[in-house]
């Protein structure tokens, strides 16, 4: 499945939350690949970290921010509403 797709769902799914929650990865993988989604969770933090460089969410580990080039551990995604 291509990049842009996964990058759309995560910020689907992020935006639907309440502007504090998060989502989890794993729950954009399992909406988007049911049979299989535990191989596809790196491409899904991949776009997850490629859209926090484009400032568009932002990704935490127990409610604070986390450098994306040493991610070790569970994440939660939050969406970044554009300003205006």
């Amino acid at each position: 499945m291509a990049n842009n797709v996964i990058k759309e769902t995560i910020l689907s799914m992020s935006a639907q939350r309440a502007p504090d929650k998060t989502v989890c990865p794993s729950e954009i993988a399992r909406a988007m690949f049911p049979q299989d989604w535990r191989k596809h969770m790196k491409e899904v933090r991949a776009a997850a970290v490629e859209l926090q460089q484009a400032g568009k969410v932002e990704i935490t580990q127990k409610s604070e921010p986390v450098d994306v080039n040493n991610i070790k551990g569970p994440v939660r995604i939050k969406f970044i509403a554009p300003r205006s």
